[in-house]
């Protein structure tokens, strides 16, 4: 009888971790973090360093997923995604009265530029401001709640069972095996106008950048579908671009924040 309840915790723990897949997977969150670095102004840096006490963006860039256990911090998590359907628009759907990406990145910055904000308050939505900004470049935080951001659509990689994003995530990154660094020094090279334009915008711009790359990729598959090398091929370099776009646009943000 004993085995019972192991069993069924067994069974719990792995649905759990179905519908809870790190957003980017920690490497792809400190490789946004570590090319924010890059393009940040010296005064940025400076009040980021306080802050921080020293340590980097990467190194706190996947605290919003390391609280996700603490029941605390729960009201927190309909902020790591946005969900509407395809053939509709963030401005006519309704909205989750919890929040969502939008109002959480939103928040963080408000909290951040006011001058009365506490210095716990701006330690926290500093690093969650990091972090969902990772998230707003994962194209499926950027999806439908029907499949519960592509979590519910199972596909397999390299025959093993998985869901699509999880492979957006984490699976394809991994699979690439480069660390959080190499993929930060081999970041594309950009011109001034290039950067410029990716930084340029607001965050609603930037949300229907990465759901164009979302709806792409619907139309690319097929519940079930065998990925392999092939997928890799075609979705690698936008997976890197993603990572490279969210880390300019984070430093936009923040140097905005201290200018």
């Amino acid at each position: 009888m004993k085995k019972i309840p192991i069993l069924l915790l067994f069974i719990f723990l792995n649905s759990y971790v179905s519908y809870s897949s790190d957003d980017w997977g920690k490497t792809g969150h400190r490789a946004t973090g570590e090319i924010a670095e890059k393009y940040l102004s010296k005064k940025a840096r400076k009040e980021i360093n306080k802050l921080l006490d020293g340590h980097s963006i990467a190194y706190v860039s996947n605290y919003g997923d390391e609280i996700k256990s603490d029941k605390n911090y729960r009201k927190f998590s309909p902020w790591h995604y946005v969900n509407f359907p395809l053939d509709s628009s963030y401005e006519v759907h309704p909205k989750n009265h919890k929040g969502d990406l939008i109002v959480g990145i939103n928040t963080c910055i408000e909290v951040l530029k006011k001058s009365d904000s506490s210095k716990e308050d701006k330690v926290f939505y500093l690093k969650m401001l990091i972090h969902f900004m990772g998230d707003l470049h994962q194209p499926l935080h950027v999806g439908m709640a029907d499949d519960k951001g592509g979590n519910d659509l199972k596909v397999k990689w390299f025959n093993n069972g998985t869901n699509l994003h999880v492979v957006w995530d984490s699976k394809m990154i991994d699979s690439y095996g480069m660390t959080y660094t190499e993929i930060a020094v081999n970041e594309n090279s950009l011109s001034k106008e290039e950067i410029n334009d990716i930084a340029g915008g607001t965050v609603i711009d930037w949300m229907y950048d990465s759901r164009a790359l979302c709806k792409e990729i619907y139309i690319n598959i097929e519940p079930g579908a065998k990925l392999k090398y092939r997928y890799s091929y075609d979705y690698m370099n936008t997976v890197l671009l993603q990572l490279q776009k969210g880390g300019i646009r984070l430093a936009s943000i923040l140097n905005d924040i201290y200018s």
